[in-house]
């Protein structure tokens, strides 16, 4: 059954954890992104967790920056991007990398592939690919999107800069719409490097209830 209620944000924890138990169905995820909520699974010895930290990670895009080594890169890169041709392969892909970095632990478990994959046939989850010249896929990330609020859920790389080429490729895409800031949760190392930083709980809801109410970016939506 799907969730039917969520707590309110601001009785998340000092980590954010917000609430244990439910379902990862589509309707309980939609319910969740739509207040600010994400889940991320601790353990397989522990209900499953949902959260709302403070504060939150996001890349504003006017604050988006491509450092001059990378940007060298991507203008001499044979790498192809693309959008939604291989979700399946993106977040397996995620899946297995994390779990081989992490000593077998990882929060994209099985059940997060399935609910993920039925969350993009139903038109609210994306992928981003990057292929090398032979074809065959070397990066790509995977995230959501619900009218103009996109999130980054996780990214891999098996060459050099495949997963950095998947994110630059698609914030300036996304430079082009509505969208004007990337959700990652955390700002992570990578994230930094791009102009990413924190803002408050509440100013980040604020720039989601705003961003739901734009058009979604063509090019991200399944099946399109």
């Amino acid at each position: 059954m799907a969730v039917v209620n969520f707590p309110p944000v601001d009785l998340a924890d000092e980590h954010g954890l917000l609430a244990l138990g439910g379902d990862l169905e589509v309707e309980s995820l939609l319910l969740a992104y739509n207040r600010g909520i994400f889940p991320w699974p601790i353990s397989d010895q522990y209900p499953l967790a949902w959260f709302c930290p403070n504060p939150r990670g996001i890349i504003d895009f006017s604050e988006f920056s491509v450092g001059k080594s990378l940007r060298k890169f991507l203008r001499h890169s044979s790498y192809k991007t693309t959008f939604n041709r291989d979700f399946s392969s993106v977040i397996k892909n995620c899946q297995s990398i994390h779990t081989l970095r992490n000593q077998g632990q990882t929060w994209i478990t099985d059940e997060i592939v399935s609910a993920y994959e039925k969350l993009h046939q139903a038109g609210h989850a994306y992928s981003v690919e990057v292929w090398n010249h032979q074809d065959q896929l070397v990066g790509g990330l995977y995230g959501v999107i619900i009218g103009a609020y996109v999130s980054g859920e996780s990214m891999f790389y098996k060459a050099p800069n495949a997963s950095k080429t998947a994110i630059v490729s698609l914030i300036e895409r996304l430079q082009k719409t509505e969208t004007t800031f990337l959700d990652t949760q955390m700002v992570t190392p990578v994230v930094a490097s791009l102009g990413g930083s924190e803002i408050q709980r509440q100013e980040f809801l604020n720039r989601l209830k705003q961003a739901k109410q734009c058009k979604a970016p063509h090019f991200l939506i399944p099946n399109e």
